[in-house]
């Protein structure tokens, strides 16, 4: 199978560094074939703007969604933007590595996401969801935090987990992805914070690497996250009342 990395991180010697490295060594002694594309080690310029188109749709007005659909169609989307789109449509998985900067993804990747999923290429008004042009293929977001993980629970101080990571899914699904569960390592700490001895805090690294290496074993059969598709909601876009993932509050 064909894999995609998508790695974003600024310092080559990171943990999330080790964390790609350890997916790229395991999944290709499985035989799979492994790609990486790596943010900030390519330069990619994560920031949607006129420059990046040189023959406008409309020379008068930016909107960042009718050049892209006009460049779609015309074949002249920017080389680094192309370059993304080729190797998202030739992964049969994709994984995110990232760690997660102020309740999110950092910057460079949500910039990725703005610029490579382009509209008329990637989305349109009826092909989404579960009718995305990327169907079929499966998704994984790995995710290093730096609190423990008891504070990530639904009452934890640092916010539920599941909520903050539900952007990043949506966005996924929303191309058609099958979203596998995230794989998050928790307690990467930095920066002078400390929530255990060292010697302690380096054992819990090396299970963290053990724990991925075990999971990317199982990528194909994992059961991807639930989501609600065309079939079941209504007119407005509403997820019907019978249906067993409605929201009931």
């Amino acid at each position: 199978m064909n894999i995609l990395i998508v790695h974003c991180h600024p310092e080559p010697r990171s943990f999330n560094a080790a964390l790609s490295d350890i997916a790229m060594t395991s999944l290709t002694r499985e035989g799979h074939e492994v790609h990486v594309s790596d943010l900030y080690a390519e330069g990619f310029d994560p920031v949607e703007r006129a420059s990046h188109f040189e023959s406008r749709a409309d020379p008068e007005y930016f909107s960042a969604l009718t050049e892209q659909r006009h460049h779609v169609q015309s074949g002249t989307l920017p080389c680094d933007v192309q370059r993304e789109i080729d190797r998202l449509q030739h992964a049969d998985l994709v994984i995110l590595q990232f760690p997660l900067w102020w309740h999110a993804q950092p910057a460079m990747l949500k910039g990725w996401f703005d610029r490579v999923f382009v509209y008329g290429g990637l989305y349109s008004g009826t092909r989404r969801y579960d009718r995305g042009p990327l169907q079929g293929k499966r998704a994984m977001c790995s995710v290093t935090t730096g609190a423990p993980e008891p504070t990530f629970s639904p009452t934890g101080r640092s916010g539920d987990i599941v909520s903050l990571m539900w952007p990043l899914h949506c966005s996924l699904y929303y191309v058609g992805f099958d979203v596998l569960p995230p794989q998050i390592t928790y307690g990467v700490q930095g920066g002078g914070l400390s929530y255990q001895e060292d010697a302690a805090f380096q054992c819990h690294l090396e299970d963290a690497k053990q724990q991925w290496s075990q999971r990317l074993r199982h990528w194909q059969t994992d059961r991807p996250i639930p989501f609600t598709g065309w079939q079941d909601w209504n007119a407005q876009g509403e997820t019907l009342p019978e249906h067993p993932l409605r929201w009931r509050i």
